[in-house]
Protein backbone atom coordinates (compact mmCIF):
# COMPACT_ATOMS: atom_id res chain seq x y z
CA UNK A 1 0.00 0.00 0.00
CA UNK A 2 1.50 3.31 -0.77
CA UNK A 3 2.16 5.29 1.94
CA UNK A 4 0.20 8.83 2.06
CA UNK A 5 1.98 12.05 2.64
CA UNK A 6 1.51 12.35 6.91
CA UNK A 7 -1.10 15.37 8.12
CA UNK A 8 1.83 16.69 10.39
CA UNK A 9 4.60 16.87 7.42
CA UNK A 10 3.85 19.80 4.95
CA UNK A 11 6.51 17.68 2.94
CA UNK A 12 5.51 17.60 -0.76
CA UNK A 13 6.92 15.70 -3.35
CA UNK A 14 8.48 18.16 -6.30
CA UNK A 15 6.50 17.44 -9.67
CA UNK A 16 8.37 19.95 -11.60
CA UNK A 17 10.29 18.68 -14.35
CA UNK A 18 14.35 18.67 -13.80
CA UNK A 19 16.25 21.58 -15.59
CA UNK A 20 17.97 21.47 -18.56
CA UNK A 21 20.60 23.75 -17.37
CA UNK A 22 22.47 21.59 -14.49
CA UNK A 23 24.93 24.50 -13.05
CA UNK A 24 21.62 26.61 -12.09
CA UNK A 25 22.08 29.03 -14.56
CA UNK A 26 18.47 29.47 -15.45
CA UNK A 27 17.04 29.27 -18.70
CA UNK A 28 16.26 31.73 -21.66
CA UNK A 29 13.30 32.57 -22.51
CA UNK A 30 11.85 32.22 -26.20
CA UNK A 31 11.71 35.01 -28.32
CA UNK A 32 12.31 36.71 -31.57
CA UNK A 33 15.24 38.26 -30.46
CA UNK A 34 17.65 38.16 -27.53
CA UNK A 35 19.94 40.92 -26.97
CA UNK A 36 22.98 40.89 -24.93
CA UNK A 37 23.76 41.63 -21.73
CA UNK A 38 25.56 41.34 -18.74
CA UNK A 39 24.34 39.07 -15.99
CA UNK A 40 25.65 40.11 -12.47
CA UNK A 41 26.16 37.20 -10.17
CA UNK A 42 23.43 36.78 -6.92
CA UNK A 43 20.60 36.24 -8.98
CA UNK A 44 17.63 34.03 -8.48
CA UNK A 45 15.78 30.96 -10.85
CA UNK A 46 12.66 30.85 -11.04
CA UNK A 47 12.43 27.72 -12.81
CA UNK A 48 12.74 23.75 -12.62
CA UNK A 49 15.21 21.90 -9.69
CA UNK A 50 19.05 22.00 -10.71
CA UNK A 51 20.19 18.87 -12.97
CA UNK A 52 23.28 18.11 -10.08
CA UNK A 53 22.13 16.42 -6.92
CA UNK A 54 20.58 19.24 -4.46
CA UNK A 55 23.06 20.62 -1.88
CA UNK A 56 22.36 21.83 1.29
CA UNK A 57 23.32 24.97 2.95
CA UNK A 58 23.04 26.82 6.69
CA UNK A 59 23.81 30.29 8.29
CA UNK A 60 24.20 31.86 11.24
CA UNK A 61 25.73 35.15 11.31
CA UNK A 62 25.12 38.38 9.62
CA UNK A 63 25.97 42.09 10.89
CA UNK A 64 24.47 44.82 12.48
CA UNK A 65 23.43 48.15 10.85
CA UNK A 66 27.28 50.32 10.30
CA UNK A 67 27.18 54.45 10.25
CA UNK A 68 29.27 56.80 9.25
CA UNK A 69 32.57 56.21 6.66
CA UNK A 70 33.96 52.79 6.23
CA UNK A 71 38.01 52.05 6.26
CA UNK A 72 39.59 50.79 3.10
CA UNK A 73 41.05 47.53 5.14
CA UNK A 74 40.37 46.65 8.77
CA UNK A 75 42.95 44.78 11.04
CA UNK A 76 41.61 41.93 12.70
CA UNK A 77 42.81 41.25 15.78
CA UNK A 78 42.72 38.92 19.03
CA UNK A 79 40.68 36.05 19.50
CA UNK A 80 37.39 38.41 19.45
CA UNK A 81 38.36 40.10 16.40
CA UNK A 82 38.22 43.81 16.57
CA UNK A 83 33.68 44.47 16.39
CA UNK A 84 34.59 48.08 14.96
CA UNK A 85 37.06 47.52 12.41
CA UNK A 86 35.55 47.40 8.95
CA UNK A 87 36.37 46.57 4.91
CA UNK A 88 37.50 47.75 1.63
CA UNK A 89 35.34 47.99 -1.32
CA UNK A 90 33.51 45.00 -2.36
CA UNK A 91 34.78 43.02 -5.34
CA UNK A 92 31.74 40.92 -6.49
CA UNK A 93 30.05 40.96 -9.26
CA UNK A 94 26.89 43.08 -7.74
CA UNK A 95 29.83 46.26 -7.24
CA UNK A 96 32.43 45.75 -9.85
CA UNK A 97 32.42 45.50 -13.61
CA UNK A 98 35.27 43.47 -13.71
CA UNK A 99 33.64 40.35 -12.31
CA UNK A 100 30.61 39.95 -14.91
CA UNK A 101 29.75 37.60 -17.40
CA UNK A 102 27.89 37.62 -20.13
CA UNK A 103 24.81 35.49 -20.35
CA UNK A 104 20.90 35.25 -21.85
CA UNK A 105 18.34 37.92 -20.16
CA UNK A 106 16.59 36.41 -17.33
CA UNK A 107 14.14 38.13 -15.66
CA UNK A 108 16.57 39.99 -12.90
CA UNK A 109 18.68 38.74 -10.44
CA UNK A 110 18.36 39.02 -7.14
CA UNK A 111 20.95 42.51 -6.46
CA UNK A 112 19.41 44.12 -9.43
CA UNK A 113 15.27 43.90 -8.04
CA UNK A 114 14.01 47.01 -7.22
CA UNK A 115 14.07 46.98 -3.42
CA UNK A 116 10.52 48.62 -3.24
CA UNK A 117 8.22 46.07 -4.73
CA UNK A 118 10.75 43.09 -2.93
CA UNK A 119 8.89 42.91 0.06
CA UNK A 120 9.03 44.04 3.20
CA UNK A 121 12.31 43.21 5.20
CA UNK A 122 9.80 43.01 8.10
CA UNK A 123 12.78 44.13 10.73
CA UNK A 124 15.14 41.28 10.07
CA UNK A 125 18.31 43.22 9.17
CA UNK A 126 18.16 45.02 12.30
CA UNK A 127 17.54 42.14 14.20
CA UNK A 128 21.23 41.21 13.51
CA UNK A 129 22.66 43.77 15.46
CA UNK A 130 21.87 41.95 18.69
CA UNK A 131 22.46 38.42 17.68
CA UNK A 132 26.25 38.37 15.99
CA UNK A 133 27.73 41.42 17.51
CA UNK A 134 29.91 42.66 14.75
CA UNK A 135 30.04 45.38 12.20
CA UNK A 136 29.04 44.29 8.89
CA UNK A 137 29.99 45.88 5.69
CA UNK A 138 27.09 47.74 4.21
CA UNK A 139 27.37 46.69 0.65
CA UNK A 140 27.25 42.96 2.62
CA UNK A 141 24.07 44.08 4.34
CA UNK A 142 22.79 45.06 1.48
CA UNK A 143 23.10 42.44 -0.51
CA UNK A 144 21.92 40.28 2.58
CA UNK A 145 18.70 42.41 2.75
CA UNK A 146 18.05 42.28 -1.36
CA UNK A 147 18.38 38.47 -0.96
CA UNK A 148 15.97 38.51 2.15
CA UNK A 149 13.19 40.46 0.30
CA UNK A 150 13.65 38.78 -2.70
CA UNK A 151 12.88 35.13 -0.47
CA UNK A 152 10.05 36.69 1.21
CA UNK A 153 8.30 38.05 -1.66
CA UNK A 154 8.50 34.87 -3.97
CA UNK A 155 8.59 32.10 -1.99
CA UNK A 156 8.87 29.72 -4.89
CA UNK A 157 12.05 31.91 -6.16
CA UNK A 158 15.41 29.60 -6.67
CA UNK A 159 18.67 31.69 -6.22
CA UNK A 160 21.39 30.65 -9.00
CA UNK A 161 25.40 32.93 -8.95
CA UNK A 162 25.84 32.64 -5.52
CA UNK A 163 29.19 30.95 -5.84
CA UNK A 164 30.56 34.15 -6.75
CA UNK A 165 29.64 36.12 -3.61
CA UNK A 166 31.99 34.06 -1.60
CA UNK A 167 35.43 35.18 -3.02
CA UNK A 168 34.30 38.99 -2.19
CA UNK A 169 37.02 40.41 0.30
CA UNK A 170 34.48 41.90 2.14
CA UNK A 171 32.58 39.07 3.10
CA UNK A 172 35.39 36.96 3.69
CA UNK A 173 37.12 39.51 6.23
CA UNK A 174 33.63 39.81 7.75
CA UNK A 175 33.54 36.00 8.23
CA UNK A 176 36.85 36.16 9.50
CA UNK A 177 35.66 38.33 12.07
CA UNK A 178 33.22 36.14 13.50
CA UNK A 179 35.18 33.30 13.23
CA UNK A 180 38.02 35.09 15.37
CA UNK A 181 35.12 36.23 17.63
CA UNK A 182 33.87 33.10 18.57
CA UNK A 183 37.58 31.06 18.89
CA UNK A 184 37.67 27.41 18.89
CA UNK A 185 40.57 25.40 18.61
CA UNK A 186 43.07 24.27 15.40
CA UNK A 187 41.07 21.26 13.37
CA UNK A 188 43.07 18.52 11.62
CA UNK A 189 45.80 20.84 10.08
CA UNK A 190 46.67 22.41 13.44
CA UNK A 191 46.27 26.25 12.57
CA UNK A 192 44.82 28.24 15.18
CA UNK A 193 42.72 31.57 14.94
CA UNK A 194 45.55 33.49 16.05
CA UNK A 195 48.04 32.90 13.82
CA UNK A 196 45.91 33.56 10.69
CA UNK A 197 45.05 36.55 12.67
CA UNK A 198 47.60 38.38 14.53
CA UNK A 199 48.24 41.31 11.92
CA UNK A 200 46.46 43.26 9.00
CA UNK A 201 48.95 41.86 6.42
CA UNK A 202 48.98 38.23 7.51
CA UNK A 203 44.62 38.02 7.40
CA UNK A 204 44.61 40.05 4.19
CA UNK A 205 46.92 37.88 2.48
CA UNK A 206 45.16 34.30 4.41
CA UNK A 207 42.06 35.62 2.65
CA UNK A 208 43.16 36.58 -0.70
CA UNK A 209 44.80 33.15 -1.37
CA UNK A 210 41.10 30.96 -0.14
CA UNK A 211 39.17 34.15 -2.40
CA UNK A 212 41.42 32.89 -5.14
CA UNK A 213 41.18 29.35 -4.55
CA UNK A 214 37.25 29.81 -4.77
CA UNK A 215 37.56 31.98 -7.87
CA UNK A 216 39.56 28.91 -9.56
CA UNK A 217 36.98 26.14 -7.86
CA UNK A 218 40.39 24.78 -6.28
CA UNK A 219 39.08 25.06 -2.95
CA UNK A 220 38.56 21.58 -1.35
CA UNK A 221 37.53 21.12 2.55
CA UNK A 222 39.54 19.32 5.01
CA UNK A 223 38.95 16.39 7.34
CA UNK A 224 36.51 17.36 10.27
CA UNK A 225 38.14 16.47 13.82
CA UNK A 226 36.46 14.61 15.98
CA UNK A 227 36.18 16.00 19.52
CA UNK A 228 34.08 14.13 22.51
CA UNK A 229 32.13 16.33 25.53
CA UNK A 230 30.61 15.34 28.21
CA UNK A 231 27.00 16.09 28.78
CA UNK A 232 26.93 13.95 31.98
CA UNK A 233 25.78 10.62 33.24
CA UNK A 234 29.10 9.28 31.95
CA UNK A 235 27.45 9.97 27.88
CA UNK A 236 29.64 12.10 25.74
CA UNK A 237 28.40 14.29 22.81
CA UNK A 238 30.25 14.72 18.96
CA UNK A 239 32.01 17.37 18.57
CA UNK A 240 32.93 17.83 14.85
CA UNK A 241 35.99 21.10 14.54
CA UNK A 242 36.91 22.13 10.94
CA UNK A 243 39.84 23.74 10.24
CA UNK A 244 39.99 27.42 10.20
CA UNK A 245 39.92 27.63 6.60
CA UNK A 246 37.01 26.01 6.63
CA UNK A 247 35.41 27.81 9.02
CA UNK A 248 35.73 30.59 7.15
CA UNK A 249 34.47 29.64 4.08
CA UNK A 250 31.02 28.33 5.74
CA UNK A 251 30.72 31.76 7.45
CA UNK A 252 31.11 33.53 3.87
CA UNK A 253 28.35 31.13 2.88
CA UNK A 254 26.27 31.54 5.73
CA UNK A 255 26.46 35.25 4.99
CA UNK A 256 25.24 34.70 2.05
CA UNK A 257 22.72 32.25 2.78
CA UNK A 258 21.45 32.69 5.90
CA UNK A 259 18.95 35.41 4.57
CA UNK A 260 17.23 33.56 1.98
CA UNK A 261 16.51 29.96 4.25
CA UNK A 262 15.62 32.63 6.91
CA UNK A 263 12.54 34.45 5.07
CA UNK A 264 10.85 30.60 4.95
CA UNK A 265 11.78 29.37 8.63
CA UNK A 266 8.79 29.17 10.80
CA UNK A 267 7.99 31.50 13.88
CA UNK A 268 8.41 28.90 16.52
CA UNK A 269 11.80 28.02 15.60
CA UNK A 270 14.05 29.97 18.24
CA UNK A 271 17.44 28.66 17.89
CA UNK A 272 20.33 30.26 15.20
CA UNK A 273 18.34 33.03 14.28
CA UNK A 274 18.82 36.72 14.11
CA UNK A 275 16.22 38.59 16.39
CA UNK A 276 15.29 35.25 18.59
CA UNK A 277 16.00 33.79 21.76
CA UNK A 278 15.47 30.74 24.19
CA UNK A 279 13.65 33.69 26.30
CA UNK A 280 11.10 34.15 23.48
CA UNK A 281 10.66 29.96 23.21
CA UNK A 282 10.21 29.99 27.16
CA UNK A 283 7.37 32.46 26.81
CA UNK A 284 5.75 31.27 23.82
CA UNK A 285 5.25 27.60 25.71
CA UNK A 286 4.14 29.72 28.92
CA UNK A 287 1.21 31.47 26.27
CA UNK A 288 -0.09 27.73 24.79
CA UNK A 289 -0.58 26.79 28.52
CA UNK A 290 -2.44 29.31 29.32
CA UNK A 291 -4.44 29.30 26.34
CA UNK A 292 -5.64 25.76 27.34
CA UNK A 293 -3.11 23.44 26.11
CA UNK A 294 -1.17 21.76 29.15
CA UNK A 295 -0.81 18.21 27.83
CA UNK A 296 2.34 18.37 26.86
CA UNK A 297 5.21 15.76 24.27
CA UNK A 298 8.58 16.70 26.02
CA UNK A 299 10.30 15.40 23.25
CA UNK A 300 14.36 14.58 22.90
CA UNK A 301 15.64 13.53 19.75
CA UNK A 302 18.86 10.76 19.78
CA UNK A 303 21.68 12.02 18.03
CA UNK A 304 20.03 14.82 15.55
CA UNK A 305 22.52 16.59 13.89
CA UNK A 306 24.65 12.75 13.27
CA UNK A 307 21.36 11.37 11.82
CA UNK A 308 20.63 14.22 9.62
CA UNK A 309 20.49 11.89 6.27
CA UNK A 310 22.55 14.11 3.67
CA UNK A 311 20.13 13.30 0.83
CA UNK A 312 16.82 14.35 2.08
CA UNK A 313 19.08 17.43 3.29
CA UNK A 314 20.37 18.16 0.02
CA UNK A 315 16.69 18.72 -1.50
CA UNK A 316 15.44 20.57 0.81
CA UNK A 317 18.27 23.10 0.22
CA UNK A 318 18.00 22.49 -3.50
CA UNK A 319 14.47 23.92 -3.37
CA UNK A 320 15.51 27.33 -3.09
CA UNK A 321 19.53 26.93 -4.46
CA UNK A 322 19.88 26.30 -7.67
CA UNK A 323 23.12 27.57 -7.89
CA UNK A 324 25.48 23.88 -9.03
CA UNK A 325 28.47 24.99 -7.86
CA UNK A 326 27.11 26.37 -4.25
CA UNK A 327 25.37 23.13 -3.63
CA UNK A 328 28.45 21.04 -4.94
CA UNK A 329 30.16 23.07 -2.19
CA UNK A 330 27.85 22.57 0.67
CA UNK A 331 27.71 18.78 0.12
CA UNK A 332 31.41 18.68 0.24
CA UNK A 333 31.36 20.22 3.62
CA UNK A 334 28.77 17.46 4.33
CA UNK A 335 30.84 14.45 3.21
CA UNK A 336 33.89 15.84 4.78
CA UNK A 337 35.62 12.73 5.76
CA UNK A 338 35.76 12.65 10.12
CA UNK A 339 39.29 12.04 11.97
CA UNK A 340 39.40 10.63 15.25
CA UNK A 341 42.64 11.11 17.15
CA UNK A 342 43.65 8.81 20.49
CA UNK A 343 44.56 9.93 23.11
CA UNK A 344 47.78 8.39 23.80
CA UNK A 345 49.09 8.70 20.42
CA UNK A 346 48.99 6.84 17.88
CA UNK A 347 48.20 7.08 13.57
CA UNK A 348 44.70 9.39 13.05
CA UNK A 349 41.47 7.15 12.12
CA UNK A 350 39.33 9.03 9.30
CA UNK A 351 36.08 7.85 8.34
CA UNK A 352 33.64 8.52 5.51
CA UNK A 353 31.03 10.83 7.05
CA UNK A 354 27.43 9.29 5.44
CA UNK A 355 24.88 10.91 7.29
CA UNK A 356 24.58 14.59 9.59
CA UNK A 357 26.02 17.59 9.91
CA UNK A 358 28.71 17.53 12.42
CA UNK A 359 28.45 19.95 15.50
CA UNK A 360 31.05 22.86 15.75
CA UNK A 361 30.49 23.44 12.08
CA UNK A 362 29.59 27.05 11.28
CA UNK A 363 27.01 26.11 8.77
CA UNK A 364 25.46 23.01 11.06
CA UNK A 365 22.86 25.07 12.82
CA UNK A 366 21.22 26.14 9.60
CA UNK A 367 21.20 23.28 8.27
CA UNK A 368 19.68 21.33 11.21
CA UNK A 369 17.40 24.59 11.09
CA UNK A 370 16.26 23.67 7.57
CA UNK A 371 15.25 19.92 8.15
CA UNK A 372 13.15 19.94 11.36
CA UNK A 373 11.56 23.12 9.76
CA UNK A 374 9.13 21.24 7.42
CA UNK A 375 7.61 19.51 10.81
CA UNK A 376 7.08 23.53 12.31
CA UNK A 377 5.14 24.08 9.89
CA UNK A 378 2.78 20.32 9.80
CA UNK A 379 2.61 20.37 13.61
CA UNK A 380 1.39 24.26 13.87
CA UNK A 381 -0.13 25.05 10.52
CA UNK A 382 -1.32 22.01 8.91
CA UNK A 383 -2.52 19.74 12.04
CA UNK A 384 -6.20 19.77 12.06
CA UNK A 385 -5.74 19.66 16.42
CA UNK A 386 -4.02 23.05 16.33
CA UNK A 387 -1.27 22.14 18.69
CA UNK A 388 1.59 24.54 19.23
CA UNK A 389 5.39 23.21 18.75
CA UNK A 390 8.38 25.18 20.33
CA UNK A 391 11.58 23.97 19.21
CA UNK A 392 14.94 25.26 19.74
CA UNK A 393 17.39 23.32 17.59
CA UNK A 394 16.83 19.79 18.94
CA UNK A 395 14.86 20.06 21.47
CA UNK A 396 11.17 20.68 21.27
CA UNK A 397 7.89 20.28 23.05
CA UNK A 398 4.50 20.19 21.47
CA UNK A 399 1.48 21.68 23.77
CA UNK A 400 -2.17 20.03 23.10
CA UNK A 401 -5.23 19.81 24.67
CA UNK A 402 -6.05 17.35 27.01
CA UNK A 403 -6.64 14.28 25.52
CA UNK A 404 -4.57 14.77 22.13
CA UNK A 405 -1.14 13.59 23.44
CA UNK A 406 -1.07 10.26 22.50
CA UNK A 407 -2.25 10.64 19.04
CA UNK A 408 -0.04 13.35 18.45
CA UNK A 409 2.87 11.01 19.69
CA UNK A 410 2.23 7.97 17.57
CA UNK A 411 2.18 10.83 14.15
CA UNK A 412 5.36 12.13 15.52
CA UNK A 413 6.98 9.19 15.70
CA UNK A 414 5.46 8.08 12.34
CA UNK A 415 7.07 11.25 10.76
CA UNK A 416 10.47 11.44 12.67
CA UNK A 417 10.91 7.28 11.34
CA UNK A 418 9.38 8.73 7.61
CA UNK A 419 12.58 11.30 7.72
CA UNK A 420 15.67 8.80 9.40
CA UNK A 421 15.14 10.20 12.80
CA UNK A 422 14.18 9.04 15.91
CA UNK A 423 13.43 9.60 19.53
CA UNK A 424 14.81 9.34 22.96
CA UNK A 425 12.90 6.73 24.38
CA UNK A 426 14.08 7.45 27.65
CA UNK A 427 13.69 10.99 27.69
CA UNK A 428 10.39 11.57 25.86
CA UNK A 429 7.56 11.51 27.72
CA UNK A 430 3.70 13.10 27.87
CA UNK A 431 2.91 15.36 30.44
CA UNK A 432 0.15 16.77 32.04
CA UNK A 433 1.31 20.23 33.21
CA UNK A 434 -1.60 20.54 35.27
CA UNK A 435 -0.27 17.92 37.49
CA UNK A 436 3.70 17.91 36.37
CA UNK A 437 6.30 19.95 35.51
CA UNK A 438 9.14 19.76 32.40
CA UNK A 439 12.77 21.49 32.03
CA UNK A 440 13.16 22.99 28.70
CA UNK A 441 16.68 25.10 27.86
CA UNK A 442 17.82 24.85 31.64
CA UNK A 443 14.39 26.09 33.05
CA UNK A 444 11.42 24.60 35.23
CA UNK A 445 8.16 25.18 34.31
CA UNK A 446 5.11 24.11 36.01
CA UNK A 447 1.28 25.10 36.69
CA UNK A 448 1.21 26.88 39.90
CA UNK A 449 -1.94 28.28 42.23
CA UNK A 450 -1.63 32.34 43.43
CA UNK A 451 -1.62 32.05 46.94
CA UNK A 452 -3.72 35.25 47.45
CA UNK A 453 -6.36 34.29 44.58
CA UNK A 454 -8.15 31.63 44.91
CA UNK A 455 -8.85 29.32 41.62
CA UNK A 456 -6.10 31.39 39.71
CA UNK A 457 -3.23 29.27 38.40
CA UNK A 458 -0.37 30.75 36.38
CA UNK A 459 2.82 29.41 34.68
CA UNK A 460 5.79 29.16 37.02
CA UNK A 461 9.41 29.34 35.47
CA UNK A 462 12.31 28.95 37.48
CA UNK A 463 16.09 27.97 36.83
CA UNK A 464 15.98 23.77 37.00
CA UNK A 465 17.38 22.23 39.87
CA UNK A 466 20.41 20.87 37.63
CA UNK A 467 21.15 24.02 36.52
CA UNK A 468 21.06 25.28 39.81
CA UNK A 469 23.56 22.33 40.72
CA UNK A 470 26.09 23.13 37.72
CA UNK A 471 26.41 26.54 38.99
CA UNK A 472 26.69 25.53 42.42
CA UNK A 473 29.80 22.99 41.33
CA UNK A 474 31.63 25.49 39.22
CA UNK A 475 31.55 27.74 42.38
CA UNK A 476 33.01 24.74 44.08
CA UNK A 477 35.99 24.51 41.97
CA UNK A 478 36.74 28.35 42.18
CA UNK A 479 36.76 28.72 46.12
CA UNK A 480 38.95 25.58 47.38
CA UNK A 481 42.15 24.68 49.71
CA UNK A 482 43.54 24.79 46.20
CA UNK A 483 43.39 28.61 45.45
CA UNK A 484 42.98 30.06 49.32
CA UNK A 485 47.30 31.13 48.19
CA UNK A 486 45.12 33.72 45.49
CA UNK A 487 44.22 37.15 46.58
CA UNK A 488 40.59 37.19 47.33
CA UNK A 489 39.30 40.05 45.35
CA UNK A 490 40.97 38.16 41.71
CA UNK A 491 39.08 34.76 42.69
CA UNK A 492 35.84 37.17 43.12
CA UNK A 493 35.99 38.74 40.30
CA UNK A 494 36.04 35.17 38.76
CA UNK A 495 32.95 34.48 40.97
CA UNK A 496 31.25 37.47 40.19
CA UNK A 497 31.69 36.92 35.96
CA UNK A 498 30.74 33.41 35.92
CA UNK A 499 27.26 34.39 38.02
CA UNK A 500 26.26 37.08 36.21
CA UNK A 501 26.38 35.13 33.22
CA UNK A 502 24.44 32.81 34.64
CA UNK A 503 21.88 35.34 36.13
CA UNK A 504 22.04 37.32 33.23
CA UNK A 505 20.56 33.79 31.04
CA UNK A 506 18.10 32.82 34.02
CA UNK A 507 16.57 36.54 35.18
CA UNK A 508 13.04 35.22 32.68
CA UNK A 509 9.80 34.72 34.70
CA UNK A 510 9.81 34.13 38.57
CA UNK A 511 13.88 33.64 39.93
CA UNK A 512 13.33 35.52 42.76
CA UNK A 513 12.95 32.72 45.24
CA UNK A 514 16.13 30.57 43.62
CA UNK A 515 17.77 34.01 43.33
CA UNK A 516 17.73 34.54 46.99
CA UNK A 517 18.88 30.73 47.94
CA UNK A 518 22.11 30.93 45.27
CA UNK A 519 23.25 34.15 47.06
CA UNK A 520 22.46 32.38 50.21
CA UNK A 521 24.39 29.77 49.38
CA UNK A 522 27.14 31.99 47.72
CA UNK A 523 27.82 34.12 50.88
CA UNK A 524 28.36 31.07 53.15
CA UNK A 525 31.18 29.30 50.72
CA UNK A 526 33.44 32.50 50.25
CA UNK A 527 32.75 32.81 54.02
CA UNK A 528 34.18 29.78 54.71
CA UNK A 529 36.91 30.38 51.65
CA UNK A 530 38.39 33.60 53.44
CA UNK A 531 38.06 31.50 57.25
CA UNK A 532 40.17 29.28 55.90
CA UNK A 533 42.38 31.61 54.56
CA UNK A 534 43.21 33.96 56.91
CA UNK A 535 44.00 31.33 59.40
CA UNK A 536 40.39 29.83 60.57
CA UNK A 537 39.60 33.51 61.66
CA UNK A 538 37.38 35.36 60.11
CA UNK A 539 38.34 39.00 58.87
CA UNK A 540 37.34 42.47 60.44
CA UNK A 541 33.84 43.68 59.72
CA UNK A 542 32.38 40.41 58.18
CA UNK A 543 29.28 40.84 57.16
CA UNK A 544 26.76 40.26 53.95
CA UNK A 545 26.76 44.06 53.54
CA UNK A 546 30.45 44.08 53.97
CA UNK A 547 31.54 40.94 51.32
CA UNK A 548 29.91 42.78 48.32
CA UNK A 549 31.00 46.48 49.26
CA UNK A 550 34.92 45.42 50.41
CA UNK A 551 35.52 42.62 47.95
CA UNK A 552 32.85 43.62 45.14
CA UNK A 553 30.53 40.67 45.24
CA UNK A 554 27.84 40.37 42.84
CA UNK A 555 24.30 40.80 44.07
CA UNK A 556 21.94 38.38 43.05
CA UNK A 557 19.01 39.37 45.42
Amino acid sequence: MKDEPHRMSVERDSTSEPSQYPNGEGRQEPSAKQPEVVQRTGGVSVDGMSGSEAGVSQEISCGVRVTGQLSAQARLTGKAARAAGEVGVSRSSVEARDSTTRAEPRGGTCAQANQSDEGRGDGWEDSLNEWTRIVTPEKVRKLQRTLYRKAKAEPKYRFYSLYGELSRMDILETALRRVARNGGCAGVDGVEIEQVNRDEETSQRWLEQIAQELKSKGYRPSAVLRHYLAKGEGKFRPLGIPTVKDRVVQAAAVLVLMPIFEADMHGQSYAYRPGRNAHQAIGAIAQAVKKGQTEVIDADLSGYFDSIPHRALLKLVARRISDGAMLKLIRSWLRAPVEERGEKGGPPRRQINRQGTPQGGVISPLLANLYLDRLDKGVNDQCELRPTMVRYADDFVILCRHGQGKGLMERLQRWLTANGLKLNAQKTRLVDMRQAGIKFLGFSLSVRQWRNRQGTRYVHIEPHGKSQQKLRDKIKEKLNRWTQHREAEEVIKEINRLVKGWAGYFRYGNPAHVFGKMQYYLHGKLWRWLWRKHGKKMPKGCTNAAIHDQYGLIKLA
